[in-house]
């Protein structure tokens, strides 16, 4: 999984490149919050401060849930969250104010004895002391001492206990994750999806408000997973919520770029950075380059991305000979071998009738048009050549045929390269031939992966690929479907 930080500025979405920062749009509120915690150092749980205090916390609210930061005593600012709260998606106002209970400032307790730990809200106190004031008033008025005692003695029962049952209620409305291992996992999705709420807020189209909502679903669901088992066990699924967010924030990143290009064509000279009229890029993203004719590199070992043809009168030469390499979940085949995670399959397995049809045809149809005997095309180039992905409904449901594909390979029904990929370099091939990941290192530093990576590790699976076809060539399985057919 990769690293990809994320930060400050005010009006616009996140930048990338940086770290996820406290209070990134409001530094004020971060210096103010960082004063009144070193001033008053740390809460004790009890009146006693016998060993068991605990840090203060600045709770930043978002509107997916909370971060609860740490301040050092130094004054930097904190690299990691002590807690991240997530609220449910599409949740209604009254579920909102749950953040608001649950992110409040500890109260403090005021203690019965010295020598004893026990200790009271400061609001039962003031509630116990009017509640006496208030029944010797009405006993002195005529009012029936059994009717009195009772809720003068309740009032500062509930003052003191009702806010705890509250709190339990409000915890049934989100899911929070502490500890550092899952902190830092769910951090990197919080700056993913921290940019496409900023996004979706800051515009009015709907595919940015939809990816936001995907987003925050996929934040949730990772948040129930880091909150009921251990990293290690669910590594396999958290792999894949972070594949599919990288790929929201790379289909935004897409979309962002055509409406830049649609609204100033007469600027394309402008030199292009990590902000632009609508705000910086996703984070461990760089711009994507702007379609030429020209290959782009990095697509595959033996060729760049081509436009998606409109008409059927210039569609390209059909070439059978091409290999489709998609990421999946991953699955270990024996066991004590190393997990499978990506897979390489001969196009025509496309044809293959227990695939879902007639989308695996219509897939094969794509990949086997204008290309190079023995290319090998990743699925996110087809994605980046359907508008982004964009152009998917119209052909297919993709989703579906992997998963019937890896059911083929893993029942021995097609031939296949199977790959235990790096998270760096399954990273690279999931998020499209013209995006950058970001990943840091164990000394800090921000390591940028691109095109040429990307064509890197493209080449290594063509040539273990072209070592087993020498042999014999893959065998796409029986009873294949004819390709599609286009009248001129």
């Amino acid at each position: 999984m990769t690293d990809t930080p994320h930060t400050p500025r005010t009006p616009p979405p996140t930048a990338p490149g940086q770290a996820l920062r406290p209070f990134a749009r409001d530094p004020r509120r971060w210096q103010k919050e960082q004063f009144r915690v070193l001033r008053i150092g740390h809460v004790c749980p009890d009146a006693g401060c016998a060993g068991r205090c605990e840090p203060a916390l600045v709770y930043e609210r978002t509107g997916w849930g909370w971060l609860a930061w740490t301040v050092p005593d130094d004054g930097s600012l904190p690299e990691l969250p002590q807690q991240i709260g997530v609220i449910t998606p599409g949740a209604p106002l009254r579920q909102r104010l749950a953040v608001r209970r649950l992110t409040r400032r500890p109260a403090h307790r005021i203690a019965l004895t010295e020598q004893n730990p026990a200790s009271v809200r400061p609001s039962a106190a003031w509630v116990a002391a009017i509640s006496l004031f208030a029944a010797v008033f009405a006993v002195s008025r005529g009012i029936p001492a059994g009717l009195v005692l009772p809720l003068m003695l309740l009032a500062p029962l509930l003052a003191e206990h009702l806010p705890d049952r509250l709190d339990d209620r409000a915890r049934t409305h989100v899911r929070s994750v502490e500890g550092d291992a899952a902190c830092r996992y769910l951090k990197r999705l919080a700056a993913l999806h921290t940019f496409l709420a900023q996004t979706a807020a800051d515009s009015d189209r709907y595919e940015l408000r939809r990816s936001a909502e995907i987003g925050h679903h996929l934040l949730w669901d990772a948040a129930g997973l880091l909150q009921s088992h251990e990293t290690r066990t669910v590594s396999a699924r958290l792999i894949d919520q972070e594949r599919l967010m990288v790929q929201l924030a790379d289909q935004v990143t897409q979309i962002l770029d055509r409406t830049r290009a649609e609204s100033a064509p007469s600027q394309t000279d402008r030199p292009r950075g990590g902000d632009g009229p609508l705000g910086p890029l996703p984070p461990g993203f760089e711009p994507a380059s702007q379609p030429t004719h020209a290959s782009a590199p990095g697509t595959s070992p033996k060729k760049g991305p081509r436009p998606m043809p409109h008409t059927p009168t210039d569609r390209p030469a059909r070439t059978t000979d091409t290999y489709l390499l998609f990421a999946h979940e991953p699955y270990y085949p024996d066991t004590g071998t190393q997990e499978i995670n990506t897979t390489v399959v001969a196009a025509n397995t496309l044809l293959h009738p227990h695939l879902r049809q007639p989308d695996g045809a219509r897939i094969h149809d794509l990949l086997t048009r204008g290309r190079t005997p023995g290319e090998i095309i990743p699925l996110s180039t087809l994605t980046h050549e359907l508008d982004g992905g964009a152009g998917w409904p119209q052909v297919g449901d993709w989703e579906r045929v992997t998963h019937d594909l890896v059911y083929l390979v893993r029942t021995g029904e097609c031939d296949a390269l199977s790959l235990g990929l790096p998270e760096i370099a399954r990273a690279l091939l999931c998020a499209g031939p013209n995006s950058r990941v970001r990943a840091v290192d164990a000394a800090g530093q921000v390591i940028t992966y691109g095109p040429q990576e990307r064509a890197a590790v493209l080449a290594e699976a063509d040539l273990f690929l072209t070592g087993l076809v020498t042999e014999q060539k893959f065998w796409p399985g029986d009873d294949l479907l004819p390709p599609l057919h286009h009248p001129a």
